[in-house]
């Protein structure tokens, strides 16, 4: 495993992560000893940076993972975790009382990076409130560093003009080959400031991996049934793409995950991606994208192909003939 910086903390973090999503009803991964062999082979492989968030199965997910690296051993003071507290509790009663509870479920004494999980929208808090009353956590020790997730620029502005000691160390937003807008404003913006970026969704949902083609698509009882990305109009671009991940992986022994997430961290030094795994063999994939870099002209085959594809968020609305 190679490894790289948490923003500006100067804490070690692998340079390929492991997000918890799984650990929920929504990825079906409930069983808590096949949850643990996948913390376990991540840990023996090197991966030390982990998320999970409070809403992923309300809790089970953060109990599954606390519970998992208490009883395989990790040293506290070696492993990073990450959790997000979701928009609607983003106020100074709900704050520290989500985050206490996640500490309890967790069980490892504090949490190391608190993300705000997306904005509070639907309730309008102002921002100096929810931010100051972050900080307090890490003032007090619940809390070592905080992070923004799916934030505008705009609002991280915000965010950080409102810290007194404290400062944002780490975003969180959907990044992959096919699906770059953060590219746009969000990663330049991290790599001026020293963010550390965690990407998630990068392999799209698994529309990357090569398990899917044109003619089999997810299911309507899969999770993914519903992502645009996996729309036949999309996707048939998006296949493109996944064949020639196939073709670039033949010639590094790699497969399309594995040089799917190597274009990401070959893209910019502030990305970390975030996937989840449901068994240690996928943990081992996910980990055998770091440690090598594509060639320049292989990254930029990628990036070309990449480029011009554009998916269509609407495409379920517009095609449904309502």
């Amino acid at each position: 495993m190679e490894y790289t910086v948490l923003g500006k903390t100067g804490e070690k973090v692998s340079r390929i992560g492991l997000g918890a999503w799984e650990f929920s009803e929504a990825w079906g991964l409930t069983d808590y000893e096949k949850a643990k062999s996948v913390v376990k082979r991540a840990l023996e492989l090197g991966i030390n940076f982990f998320d999970t968030a409070m809403v992923y199965g309300n809790g089970f997910s953060e109990k599954t993972l606390g519970s998992a690296l208490r009883e395989l051993g990790a040293k506290r003071d070696e492993i990073i975790v990450s959790t997000k507290i979701p928009g609607e509790f983003l106020n100074p009663l709900d704050i520290p009382r989500a985050v206490e509870h996640s500490v309890k479920l967790l069980g490892l004494g504090y949490v190391d990076v608190l993300l705000a999980h997306w904005p509070p929208c639907w309730h309008n808090y102002p921002t100096k409130v929810y931010a100051r009353a972050m900080e307090q956590l890490v003032n007090v020790g619940l809390v070592r560093y905080l992070g923004l997730s799916n934030f505008p620029v705009e609002l991280v502005e915000s965010f950080r003009s409102s810290l007194a000691r404290a400062d944002v160390e780490v975003f969180q937003h959907r990044y992959n080959l096919v699906e770059r807008w953060a590219e746009a404003e969000v990663i330049p913006y991290a790599e001026k400031h020293r963010i550390t970026v965690q990407a998630w969704s990068p392999i799209a949902k698994g529309a990357l991996t090569g398990k899917y083609t044109p003619d089999n698509l997810p299911q309507f009882a899969d999770v993914r049934a519903r992502e645009p990305v996996f729309h036949p109009e999309n996707f048939e671009k998006v296949w493109r793409v996944v064949q020639l991940l196939k073709s670039t992986g033949e010639k590094y022994g790699k497969t399309p995950v594995q040089v799917a997430l190597n274009w990401l961290i070959t893209s910019s030094p502030a990305v970390v991606p975030i996937p989840g795994a449901k068994s240690p063999a996928q943990v081992e994939e996910l980990a055998g994208a770091a440690g090598w870099r594509l060639k320049p002209e292989d990254w930029a085959a990628l990036e070309e192909a990449s480029r011009g594809l554009t998916i269509s968020y609407s495409v379920y609305y517009v095609k449904s003939g309502k």
